[in-house]
């Protein structure tokens, strides 16, 4: 008997789903990243901020892998951002200066997610709910996820199964279908749709704030946060609804109860065919209860085009679906619709009344879509071109549509917006790009057009190649306005509007792989075995499609490059301390903690200590410096803010400025049992401003800094323990304890 044994060596890295919601934290949560700026730091010269408002995470899947991010937004203005010489990325826009993407965690599943959606906890901003993300799986299964504290990750709050002999007669005998399962939710969290098997839709109801669900009720008292959870599901036969060859649907806005639109073909058709069945599509907008009763039908429209496959619902208070074609694009609601013309393919019902056209022709066929205000949407084309749609309407009428071009980006496979001010392209093809947007009226932007160009001005050159490689960033932030002229007695309020990117952020992907070659690496180590030999090759890749190819080099794990080699014999310990110089009153010399880097390397050695200072060079100054250099070290770090040093050694310990001593304490106390001998110190833990010691006789000694002075004292009297025992230090700011 044989067996196959494989190794997954990297994830998957091109992303298929992409979502927003607050998952970790609540709306009524937000607060600014970063402190407000006080009063004498303001400049007049300054512009008004609009600030980027509440941001929620950013939940991505690539193949089995899911991952969730939280958005880190750093704002101008502070004194920190003035007086870093390092220009950031993007430059600043909203009084943004920077928004970069953190890990909060990964998981790989037993599974590829087919699609995805977050269930809204609905409410206002301030709401204290969470959202929750649900997963779908081949062929029917569901997960639903949402954060817990405790753990400081996801868990499963509920599982959800349509497989099985139970569930056999939903595939109506068939084996295998052309699609998994497709998945959207309410806009206002009430439900979530699933479509199974072609023409089986699984409605999930979700729990209602106080009605007592896995004690939800608690959790609202003791002030806990909770997250939507679902409370009982039932399935709905769309045959019995005469529907059938479902292409999409969508939950739409403003209503009391839940409804869902349905795009479906009545009968199907092909490029053969044109000439006699051309507008074979339709729309059906159902009323989905709640007490599992029938869905109601309200509204259909039919006549659509044959390639009519996305529905994007229209938020309020328009209200309404917008149904998207390779070559046109309709709006429909109960009293009012309007189409767009993409290109010379696109004819009406009965080829006598012409559709508006666009001012350039376009194919939106495998198009992704957003939007970015109530209004004005955002499209990306399969060639990665990005597209903005403005609906002009008049109260709650749409009168037209109007499709303006950007430029080009990633070619991407979802967009999803991230609060008001920020929207992320994932893509299977290229690196995802997280992007800041700003709209205005007019020409207000036009000072932010020099500032989006330096987007690029943070970049190192190494790394500059492998994105410079792909002008998805060169076209998306050359600081090119995008402008909409709405007609006056339409909308007075849209006489021009003009929006400006930024990138932000990015997620590097290394796929799809056309071809590869493994080598030997330059300047390979050939005394190497085991292991470490393995470290001597690399893995060359062609990566990526089209403008999005690269050229990747994957290496097994990180390789530093070697400045100097020493050899020091006998060496007990080694630290590297930080010198913020506080002695100086102009902030604007003062370093961020970004720009900082260590300022000494501390080497304990059996007899004596070493100091060196780094700099371009490491250079040895034990003789000139105020550190105790006559025996070993036992612990060296920072207090007060990085603004001093302590070291402790044997005897005592020492405060610096820099190289400079401010205190000096021994700690030369004679042990009454053992006669004249001295005790000395066995070992230490520090945690800014304190430090636990503990001697040779088994006693406890804690040390408190006072940020007024920058001293040390003793803030408690020797605690006298078994010195044969072995115990832990734990450390944190406002307490210390002792565990065997």
């Amino acid at each position: 008997m044989s067996f196959a044994a494989c190794k997954m060596m990297h994830c998957p890295t091109g992303i298929e789903n992409c979502g927003s919601g607050f998952i970790t934290h609540s709306r009524a949560d937000f607060v600014p990243q970063i402190p407000t700026i006080q009063a004498d730091d303001l400049e007049p010269e300054l512009p008004a901020r609009r600030g980027i408002g509440a941001v929620p995470n950013l939940v991505v899947t690539a193949g089995n892998v899911l991952e969730l991010y939280v958005v880190r937004v750093h704002e101008e203005g502070a004194r920190e951002s003035r007086s870093s010489a390092e220009p950031k990325r993007g430059g600043v826009m909203d009084g943004v200066s920077g928004a970069l993407l953190e890990l909060v965690c990964h998981y790989r599943l037993h599974g590829n997610v087919e699609s995805m959606a977050v269930l809204s906890s609905g409410g206002g901003d301030s709401s204290k709910r969470r959202d929750s993300i649900i997963l779908a799986f081949k062929d029917a299964k569901i997960s639903v996820l949402e954060f817990d504290d405790s753990i400081h990750g996801l868990r499963t709050s509920s599982m959800h199964c349509f497989e099985g002999p139970e569930w056999l007669h939903l595939k109506r005998g068939r084996e295998s279908f052309a699609r998994g399962p497709l998945m959207n939710a309410d806009p206002q969290g009430r439900c979530s749709g699933i479509l199974l098997y072609d023409l089986q839709m699984v409605i999930l109801k979700a729990a209602q704030v106080g009605s007592g669900l896995v004690g939800d009720d608690d959790a609202l008292g003791s002030g806990g946060a909770i997250s939507a959870r679902i409370k009982s599901s039932y399935v709905i036969n769309l045959r019995d609804l005469d529907i059938k060859h479902v292409k999409d649907f969508v939950f739409v806005y403003d209503y009391i109860e839940p409804v869902v639109v349905i795009l479906h073909a009545r009968e199907l058709t092909w490029a053969g065919r044109i000439s006699w069945k051309h507008h074979t599509c339709k729309i059906s907008a159902f009323s989905i209860s709640t007490t599992s009763k029938p869905p109601t039908l309200i509204w259909s429209v039919v006549n659509l085009p044959h390639d009519a496959y996305k529905l994007l619902a229209v938020p309020s208070p328009i209200g309404g679906v917008l149904v998207i074609g390779a070559n046109t694009i309709h709006y429909h609601r109960e009293s009012a619709s309007c189409g767009l013309a993409l290109n010379s393919y696109a004819v009406s019902v009965d080829r006598s009344q012409e559709l508006p056209r666009a001012s350039f022709s376009v194919e939106l066929d495998a198009a992704s879509a957003t939007w970015l205000l109530n209004d004005v949407a955002l499209l990306s084309t399969k060639t990665g071109e990005l597209l903005l749609l403005m609906l002009v309407y008049d109260g709650r009428v749409v009168r037209r549509l109007d499709l303006s071009k950007s430029k080009a980006s990633v070619l991407t496979s979802g967009i999803t917006t991230m609060g008001s001010s920020l929207f992320f392209l994932a893509s299977r093809l290229g690196d995802s790009l997280l992007v800041q947007f700003n709209c205005g009226m007019g020409s207000s932007l036009s000072s932010l057009k020099e500032e989006v160009g330096d987007i690029e001005g943070d970049i190192n050159s190494a790394k500059r190649l492998k994105i410079s490689s792909s002008d998805a960033l060169q076209d998306m932030v050359s600081g090119e306005e995008l402008s909409f002229y709405g007609s006056p007695q339409n909308n007075t309020e849209l006489a021009q509007k003009s929006f400006s990117f930024m990138v932000r952020d990015s997620l590097v992907n290394v796929g799809p792989l056309k071809d590869f070659s493994y080598g030997v690496r330059i300047n390979a180590d050939p005394s190497a075995t085991g292991i470490a030999k393995q470290s001597n090759y690399e893995l060359v890749c062609c990566s990526g499609h089209g403008k999005n190819g690269a050229l990747c080099v994957l290496r097994q794990s990180i390789r530093p490059e070697m400045i100097s080699e020493v050899e020091l014999p006998g060496c007990k310990g080694i630290w590297t301390v930080y010198h913020k110089n506080a002695r100086s009153h102009d902030s604007s010399k003062m370093a961020t903690i970004d720009d900082e880097y260590h300022a000494y390397l501390i080497i304990s050695l059996e007899s004596h200590t070493m100091v060196l200072e780094t700099g371009d060079s490491l250079t040895e100054v034990t003789e000139s410096v105020d550190y105790f250099v006559q025996g070993r070290t036992i612990a060296t770090g920072n207090l007060f803010g990085r603004r001093r040093v302590v070291q402790v050694f044997e005897n005592g310990a020492r405060i610096l400025d820099g190289s400079f001593m401010t205190q000096d304490l021994n700690f030369g106390v004679t042990n009454p049992v053992s006669g004249p001998e001295s005790l000395k110190v066995l070992t230490v833990s520090i945690a800014d401003p304190y430090v636990l010691i503990r001697m040779t006789d088994g006693s406890i000694r804690l040390l408190v800094g006072g940020m007024s002075w920058y001293e040390l004292h003793f803030h408690m009297h020797a605690l006298v323990m078994d010195k044969h025992a072995q115990y832990l230090l734990f450390m944190s700011f406002s307490q210390f304890t002792l565990s065997n």
